[in-house]
């Protein structure tokens, strides 16, 4: 059944709340948690999860979260809600030595948007940070996010990439992503570190997401640019979800697995469903191209079972949440663009 989600409280305790599955994994997993990069769009739900997942299972573990905690309110919500956190720009100088030897690592810093004209920093923070991590917890097990963007475009016919489809990133983001998986590679060589590296796309929650780009373009009567035609989406608690449990799965070689839903979705489609809920027409621009970035997640299904949230409840919650003109994060995804500029 379709329920409404109200209000920021409701939707921080719907992408936090454990499964039986998560409570497992951290009653199985031995010692505490670090939490690299926590205070983007996915940290504070994450962290919150292993918090709640852990509790549930009746463990004692630390959930430390990690970042520059520009937002200092959500840093106090953390703590009050037993997630400890540290300040920290993880590019200074002797940063990382600072941080406690915890033997489960997450590695969520990194920086897509703003390449253009910056990309030095991409590089720093999505290639050069990882190297400096995975030699200073070698000794740890570490989860990486990473990107579908590291494949090239996809026959949209075709299913999507796999994980053995050869990478070809296209621009510099995706090429430092790339190059983000290579130093957890080599970390996992070198030392023997167990790591498992998530390629996303793309996940989605009311305030932020290609679902919410494509609502709120039909609901402010803004053209939706179709030349990227076709996506994957996964709701945001199912991938904070799959991230926690892949700590049982860390292997060297890494283990590496795509990470969304299992329908490729028409943006026409869905742009059509939102005016629907909105009583709109929608507005498109050009015309869908026969590729688009599309991963297959089955491994990841197979695995760890398909996503508890199906897309039609994303579209419910997501027009409720736009038409009634909720807090938004207002970090558009530009998944449109198939130049791999950002």
């Amino acid at each position: 059944m379709i329920t409404t989600i109200a209000t920021v409280e409701e939707l921080e305790e719907r992408l936090s709340r454990p499964t039986a599955a998560d409570e497992r994994t951290m009653a199985d997993l031995d010692g505490d948690m670090l939490i690299l990069g926590a205070g983007g769009k996915m940290g504070p739900s994450l962290a919150l999860l292993a918090r709640r997942a852990a509790d549930q299972a009746k463990v004692q573990k630390r959930i430390i979260a990690v970042s520059r905690f520009s937002d200092h309110i959500l840093r106090q919500q953390l703590e009050r809600q037993g997630v400890e956190t540290i300040s920290l720009d993880l590019l200074d100088s002797g940063a990382l030595a600072k941080l406690p030897d915890v033997p489960n690592v997450i590695f969520m810093a990194a920086r897509k948007f703003g390449t253009t004209g910056s990309a030095h920093l991409t590089w720093a923070m999505n290639t050069f940070l990882p190297g400096l991590v995975a030699e200073r917890f070698r000794n740890s097990r570490i989860v990486a996010f990473s990107t579908g963007n590291v494949y090239p475009l996809q026959k949209v016919n075709e299913g999507g990439a796999t994980e053995s489809t050869p990478v070809n990133p296209q621009g510099e983001y995706a090429q430092s992503a790339l190059g983000r998986e290579r130093m957890f590679e080599y970390g996992s060589s070198r030392w023997g570190t167990p790591v498992a590296i998530l390629r996303l796309n793309y996940a989605v929650e009311p305030r932020y997401g290609v679902l919410v780009d494509i609502a709120r373009a039909v609901f402010e009567r803004r053209p939706i640019d179709l030349r990227m035609g076709f996506v994957n989406v996964i709701w945001q608690g199912d991938a904070n979800s799959t991230c926690l449990r892949c700590f049982t799965h860390c292997a060297s070689p890494p283990f590496v697995v795509n990470v969304t839903g299992p329908e490729i979705l028409s943006v026409r489609k869905i742009a059509e469903e939102f005016g629907k809920k909105f009583s709109l027409l929608p507005i498109f621009e050009y015309q869908e191209s026969d590729t688009a970035l599309l991963s297959n997640a089955a491994k990841s299904h197979q695995i760890f079972g398909c996503p508890s949230v199906q897309v039609s409840e994303m579209i419910e919650w997501i027009a409720d949440w736009v038409g009634n003109r909720r807090t938004m994060l207002n970090k558009p995804t530009h998944f449109s663009s198939r130049d791999g500029k950002f």
